[in-house]
């Protein structure tokens, strides 16, 4: 009398895609630690004389120092250079060389011109001005020679090896793409977001959109747009799926600050008759000197409805298939059945051996019993997704921080493996990068 379950393949479900844009802000603060942890000690070093005429090594004598100012950066470097400069000239055969060992000790100030292009921010800096905490000085004969009047004109021999330094540490830390990438990466694991209900929140991104880097407000800012498929699973923890080398990085002039997030909620059959369980096993329904208590209860899939098997003891005892479809109430918010009856090839048994039953309140009451709230599931989901919006930090150095709006109901669709519920959500987001 069993209505097996479906054998036929898996039914494919429509999921829509979630957009979900942030904003970015990457401190000037923390673009000063990340240079200084990048040079330290000797930051350069040239011994080849013969390329270019000069050898030359550079060592940051003190913490470097930036700040924003009118939409550049601007550099403080505390350098000690030494370097050997070979001059003069070759001809008739003859070279007429000197060698001379410079030695510099002070403060490089430069300006750096901050631009985003194809997911990658660049700089180009150039030194504005030295200022010598020691005279400089050359080595003749053994003996350093002060020479400051000519060591700022001849600047320019160092001047592009540092231009050039500045501008490959800078590049490392603003490595937006790979730390974006990176923080996709970490996304992508599905989180666990109540142990109660055994559900875990998978994203999947699909897509990646950045804005224009601006430098203002001692801040590099940017605005991200993420298009990704968001799923929820009840029971065991799903897999992830993502690739970040395979992710589409696109430029975008502007993007609402919003969260717009459809959700499909997987629940297998298996996990969805635990749940049910928990709601029927033991409970008691009586129709005059009649009862039966409920000792189980087992779902699946049947021609498009959902099959509920009850176990029962009492004025009956064995088990009865009631078949249905699973309907959402957004006023009450809770899932019904629409027209839940007997399961067909169970019905005209029934109407013989236990015709009492269609007659009395107890399937009535079955009927009214199977509703399911799910505003403990919903407020219990908003208080573990908030716990990812209040300064919540995915790697060192990453904040993210925002506001949930309404979690709504959507239709319901039935595969032959599980139930999926689709949930919207809106809110915003704000991602901030301060001490990596």
């Amino acid at each position: 009398m069993k209505p097996e379950p479906d054998e036929a393949a898996p039914i494919t479900y429509p999921i829509t895609s979630s957009y979900i844009s942030f904003p970015i802000n990457l401190s000037v603060k923390d673009i000063e630690n990340q240079t200084n942890k990048a040079l330290n000690g000797l930051i350069y070093e040239d011994n080849n004389l013969e390329d270019d005429k000069i050898e030359i090594k550079i060592w940051k004598n003190a913490p470097i120092t930036i700040q924003e100012k009118e939409g550049k950066l601007k550099t403080i470097v505390p350098l000690k250079i030494w370097a050997k400069v070979k001059y003069g000239t070759s001809a008739l055969g003859l070279d007429l060389y000197d060698i001379r060992e410079f030695n510099l000790n002070g403060n490089v100030d430069l300006t750096s011109f901050v631009s985003m292009s194809n997911w990658k921010i660049t700089t180009e800096t150039e030194l504005e001005t030295i200022s010598w905490n020691e005279s400089p000085t050359v080595t003749i004969a053994g003996s350093n020679v002060k020479i400051t009047y000519l060591i700022n004109p001849a600047i320019r021999i160092f001047k592009s090896k540092i231009e050039r330094l500045i501008d490959n540490s800078l590049a490392k830390t603003l490595d937006f793409k790979s730390n974006i990438l990176e923080m996709m990466q970490k996304t992508s694991e599905p989180v666990e977001i109540s142990k109660t209900y055994q559900t875990w929140l998978k994203v999947t991104p699909q897509e990646l959109y950045a804005t224009e880097a601006k430098l203002e407000k001692n801040a590099v800012s940017m605005n991200v747009g993420l298009k990704c498929l968001m799923e929820s699973y009840v029971g065991h923890k799903p897999k992830a799926v993502f690739d970040k080398n395979k992710i589409a990085l696109k430029p975008i002039s502007n993007l609402p600050d919003k969260v717009l997030a459809n959700i499909a909620a997987v629940s297998t059959y298996q996990d969805a008759s635990r749940l049910m369980n928990a709601n029927f096993k033991g409970k008691e329904f009586t129709s005059g000197k009649r009862k039966v208590t409920i000792q189980n209860v087992e779902i699946w899939h049947k021609n498009g409805k959902m099959i509920i098997a009850l176990d029962m003891l009492g004025s009956l005892n064995g088990r009865i298939y009631l078949s249905g479809f699973p309907k959402y109430d957004s006023e009450k918010k809770e899932f019904y059945f629409e027209d839940l009856d007997y399961a067909l090839e169970t019905k005209s048994k029934l109407m013989k051996t236990a015709n009492w039953m269609f007659q009395s309140m107890i399937l009535l009451k079955l009927k009214e019993n199977c509703r399911y709230s799910v505003i403990p599931n919903l407020e219990e989901g908003k208080k573990n997704i908030l716990h990812y919006l209040n300064n919540y930090s995915p790697m060192q150095g990453v904040f993210v921080n925002g506001k949930l709006g309404e979690i709504t109901f959507g239709k319901v669709h039935l595969t032959n493996h599980a139930i999926i519920g689709f949930l919207n959500i809106t809110g915003t987001i704000r991602v901030n990068v301060n001490g990596m």
